[in-house]
C-alpha cells in the first residue's frame, strides 16, 4: 500500500462502459486509489508489472490474453499483486483456473456495491475467499464431484488406467493390444471391467470421462 494507507487498484475491463461505473464506485471508498486502467489482457499485465498496485481487479474474458493467462504470467514474475475477479462469466474453467493460480476471490458484477467495495478492502489486507454465492456454489459443485472421480478411479487397476488412457487417444483394441502387448481378449476383459466400475456404457463416454478426469489431455 501507498503511504498513508491507500489500496492501490489496477482495473482491467474490455468494455470502458463498465470501467467507469466501477471506478466511480470505488471512489466511494477513502481508502481506494485506481491508478490505472487496462482494456485488455495484455495491457493489464503490463500495467500490472509497471504499476504494481495492491489489487488487480480484473474481468475474466477480455481481447487477447484471458484473466486466467494474466494471472499465470504474473505468478510467473513472482510480483506481489493480489488478485480479484470481477465478472460476467462463470464458467468453472474460468473459476478454477484463476482459484488455483492463488487469486484472492471472484465476484460477478450482479454483486451488491458495497460487497465489491469490501471484497477489495479485504482483499489488500491478505483475506481470501471473496467468492459470489453463485460462484462458491459452482466450486464447490466441481470439487465434489472432482472428490468422487478420484474416489472411483481408485478402484481402476494400473493396466486399467493405460487402457483407458489409450481409448481416450483414439486407439482402437487390436491398436491397444498391439500397445501393451497383451491379447485381444485381454484388452476387451479389461474395456468391460473399466465400463463396469465408471458406470460407463459407451467408449465415448470412457474417452469423455478420461478427459473429464486428467486423464489425459484435450487437443
Amino acid at each position: 500500500m501507498m503511504a498513508g494507507g491507500s489500496i492501490r487498484v489496477l482495473l482491467s475491463d474490455d468494455h470502458p462502459i463498465v470501467r467507469s461505473g466501477v471506478r466511480d464506485l470505488l471512489s466511494l471508498s477513502e481508502r481506494i486509489e485506481v491508478i490505472g486502467e487496462a482494456g485488455d489482457g495484455q495491457e493489464a499485465l503490463d500495467k500490472a508489472i509497471q504499476l504494481r498496485p495492491d489489487v488487480l481487479l480484473m474481468d475474466m474474458e477480455m481481447p487477447g490474453l484471458n484473466g486466467v493467462e494474466v494471472a499465470r504470467r504474473l505468478v510467473g514474475q513472482a510480483l506481489d499483486v493480489r488478485i480479484l475477479a470481477l465478472s460476467a462469466y462463470d464458467s468453472i474453467q474460468f473459476i478454477n483456473g484463476i482459484l488455483e493460480l492463488g487469486a484472492y476471490g471472484y465476484l460477478t458484477k450482479e454483486e451488491m456495491p458495497e460487497a465489491i467495495i469490501e471484497a477489495v478492502e479485504g482483499v489488500a489486507c491478505g483475506q481470501k475467499g471473496w467468492l459470489s454465492a453463485r460462484i462458491r456454489a459452482k466450486h464447490e459443485a466441481w470439487c465434489e464431484t472432482r472428490r468422487q472421480s478420484e474416489a472411483t478411479a481408485t478402484r481402476l487397476s494400473k493396466r486399467e488406467k493405460q487402457v483407458l488412457t489409450l481409448i481416450a487417444e483414439g486407439l482402437d483394441n487390436p491398436t491397444i493390444s498391439e500397445r501393451l502387448f497383451i491379447s485381444l481378449g485381454t484388452v476387451k476383459n479389461h474395456v468391460t471391467n473399466i465400463y463396469n466400475k465408471l458406470g460407463l456404457r459407451t467408449r465415448a463416454e470412457a474417452v469423455t470421462w478420461a478427459w473429464e478426469n486428467n486423464l489425459v489431455e484435450r487437443n
